[in-house]
């Protein structure tokens, strides 16, 4: 009671502390995201040159992409998608509205009668296309706000692709090359050139002599900062914790399938009779099976190991198993065997229930069937008439051009109605199956390579961990956790783990090597509160990894660790061309030669399209100064790619005068114009300001 009467006469004292502590709570957020009127980052997935992208507009696109492409694409993946069609949306617009394009009535309707002719909904009764249907489809759907927004949204659709022609046109139409660019292609691929040349290799110069500091690394990146800008990245390494079924889990898998070879009884108490002892195996096996039952036949060489391998001995009722497949483990019986043709020749007449486009008449279930039964009774009575009656009355396409036949198919290629008649029945026979796609009369016409075939129940079991194996790989990652927080290296040696690392994960990230598609791990990462060295657990779809952050990098120029690859070679070879510059001495070819240790070597025939020297390599500096020196002159030294060269012009050859060089003005242009499109999107992207949050969001 003291104390509830101290916390009463200090309960304004409270109120004020909790206040400041709530304000506080709010005044951090406010500072994390950039100030009290950054409301904007939270409804703002991206702004492209002052335009704003609104999140709800984008994320509910990549909602639809994702709708549309199905299951096998990640959110990521899709977001990425949806960003980059946005994007180029966004930045295209710009250019439209700065040229005042517009898209004419007569332009939109000409796209949609292109785009819209084949379907029957926007057709007449003759079969084309019919602008009062559309608009009568329009009508129809205003009330719809999901249509209508999906019609909208094609229409748009429709309008910017109209848009993006005309600008690409327009840039094309710029890029047209003249005749002079033309006679300079000619130029390039036919004047030729004749040669002598010395050439001192870098590679006569050992990299010992030539060392490369990371003061010169760094000046060179200094230099040249538009090769070597980076986005944000994070490296990490990581210990796995797999959830994978333990030794003891697989045994107990085993037994348990084992058990159902004799009677038992079940974790309710009630009986279950033994696999070899029932006669409903379906009913069985689906009560028992983490799959289904299958009645269908089954060839040997479709089945799986080790069933494959001891089938042709077994007998109806005789059972197959524990054994292992993959991550199951199954139990199979012996429900029948017989002999069938391992593919079969047909020909068919189908008659749907519904429309039946051949005859252009509409049946139900009951009609179609009877038409079905007078066209058997016509073919039994007189088979000659089968070809005429599949042109008359089949709806099937597919095979009406080849006399309703079908030729040598498999067992499974067919529905089952239409693969049981064919399969099980004879060569000759004639009757009815009924599928999905409605009454079919069918004539077997021939079988082959009849062969043992059974049918098979199979009951499996997925091997799975135990809740005891959870528990424990739960227990091992969290106490690896406590301990890495502490020490990572000390929690490594303590448990003898090895970490895996992986280096330059970008913000926008998901699919981490080793781990798989994981954001909570990048967006942890690159959280503003985690530090380097810092220590997270997640799960995975396969268990836990515990992760180390080890590397952190802003936005910038590449690490000179990062770059030393790429501009070590550079100022290597820069060094190594002054070495060999200043070792040799002499005035004429030979005298150079002589003083370096090389011959004078020859090349002719070379062009400046394809400036490839003999013995070295491609060099096209060095030919083109070639080119560009008279005929019985030397050239400086030059810094190729492969080494220094001193060169002398012999002989110089100009390909005859053309009359006119539209062919080849016409390549120069054809060498352009596929990639147009592309690269005036990536020109648009690079000179755009372009303020991406996505990494907020997603």
């Amino acid at each position: 009671m003291a104390v509830l009467n101290k916390i009463r006469q200090r309960s304004v004292f409270l109120i004020i502390i909790i206040a400041l502590a709530l304000f506080s709570f709010v005044l951090a957020d406010v500072i994390r995201n950039g100030g009290f009127s950054s409301s904007k980052s939270q409804t703002t997935v991206a702004t492209v040159n002052g335009k704003d992208i609104p999140r709800q507009e984008f994320a509910e696109k990549v909602d639809a992409y994702q709708r549309q492409v199905g299951p096998n694409v990640s959110s990521t993946q899709a977001m990425n998608t949806v960003w980059e069609q946005q994007l180029r949306t966004t930045l295209l617009s710009e250019q439209y509205e700065a040229l005042g394009l517009t898209v004419e009535n007569d332009e939109l309707n000409d796209a949609l009668n292109l785009g819209l002719a084949d379907n029957p909904t926007f057709q007449d009764e003759n079969g084309f296309y019919s602008e009062a249907k559309l608009q009568e489809y329009v009508a129809s759907i205003k009330s719809n706000p999901t249509l209508y927004s999906q019609w909208t949204t094609y229409i748009n659709d429709i309008k910017n692709g109209i848009l993006e022609t005309k600008y690409m046109n327009m840039v094309k139409g710029g890029l047209v090359s003249t005749l002079a660019e033309g006679e300079q292609q000619y130029r390039f691929e036919n004047d030729k050139i004749n040669i002598e040349y010395v050439y001192m290799p870098y590679a006569s110069v050992t990299d010992d002599e030539v060392p490369v500091t990371d003061a010169e690394i760094q000046k060179y990146i200094k230099d040249h900062p538009k090769e070597f800008e980076v986005d944000s990245q994070v490296d990490i390494q990581y210990v796995s914790f797999s959830e994978a079924p333990s030794e003891e889990d697989i045994t107990e898998a085993e037994n348990n399938l084992a058990a159902l070879l004799a009677p038992s009884k079940n974790e309710f108490g009630e009986d279950v009779p033994a696999f070899s002892s029932v006669e409903n195996n379906e009913e069985y096996v689906n009560a028992n099976s983490d799959q289904q039952y299958v009645d269908r036949w089954t060839y040997t060489k479709n089945l799986t190991a080790p069933l494959k391998d001891t089938i042709s001995g077994m007998n109806s009722g005789d059972i197959y198993g524990p054994y292992k497949v993959d991550n199951t483990y199954r139990l199979s019986k012996v429900v029948a065997t017989r002999q069938l043709p391992d593919s079969v020749k047909s020909r068919h007449i189908l008659i749907p229930v519904g429309l039946n486009p051949t005859d252009s008449i509409s049946r139900t279930d009951a009609q179609a069937k009877k038409t079905a039964d007078s066209i058997l009774a016509i073919v039994k009575r007189n088979n000659s008439k089968f070809p005429e009656l599949v042109t008359a009355m089949s709806s099937d396409k597919g095979s009406v051009e080849n006399g309703g036949r079908y030729d040598w198919y498999t067992y499974n290629t067919m529905v089952a109605p239409f693969r049981d008649f064919t399969f099980e029945g004879k060569t000759g026979d004639i009757g009815i199956a009924k599928t999905q796609f409605g009454y079919h009369i069918i004539e077997i016409e021939g079988q082959k390579n009849q062969q043992r075939v059974a049918k098979i129940a199979t009951i499996v079991k997925e091997v799975e961990a135990s809740e005891a194996t959870l528990n424990e790989t739960f227990s091992k990652a969290a106490n690896f956790e406590v301990a890495a927080k502490k020490n990572w290296d000390d929690a490594l040696a303590s448990q003898d783990l090895q970490a895996k690392p992986v280096n330059k994960i970008g913000e926008l990230d998901a699919n981490i090597p080793g781990i798989g598609q994981n954001r909570r791990i990048v967006n942890w990462a690159f959280d503003e509160d985690t530090e380097v060295g810092d220590v997270t657990k997640e799960k995975t779809d396969t268990g836990y990894v515990v992760v180390q952050l080890t590397r952190k990098s802003e936005k910038g120029l590449m690490s000179v660790a990062d770059a030393s690859a790429k501009v070590t070679p550079i100022l290597r070879d820069k060094k190594k061309a002054e070495i060999l510059r200043n070792k040799a001495t002499g005035t004429t070819l030979q005298e150079v030669a002589t003083s370096v240790g090389v011959s004078v070597q020859n090349a002719t025939a070379l062009t400046m399209a394809a400036p490839t020297i003999p013995g070295a390599g491609t060099e096209p500096a060095v030919v083109g100064a070639a080119f560009g020196t008279e005929e019985g002159q030397e050239t400086g030294y030059i810094n190729g790619k492969k080494g220094v060269y001193k060169v002398r012009v012999l002989k110089k050859t100009p390909a005859p005068e053309l009359q006119n060089y539209a062919s080849f003005a016409k390549e120069a242009n054809d060498a352009v114009i596929p990639q147009m499109n592309n690269n005036v999107y990536q020109a648009l992207k690079k000179s755009a300001k372009i303020e991406d949050n996505r990494a907020t969001f997603y």
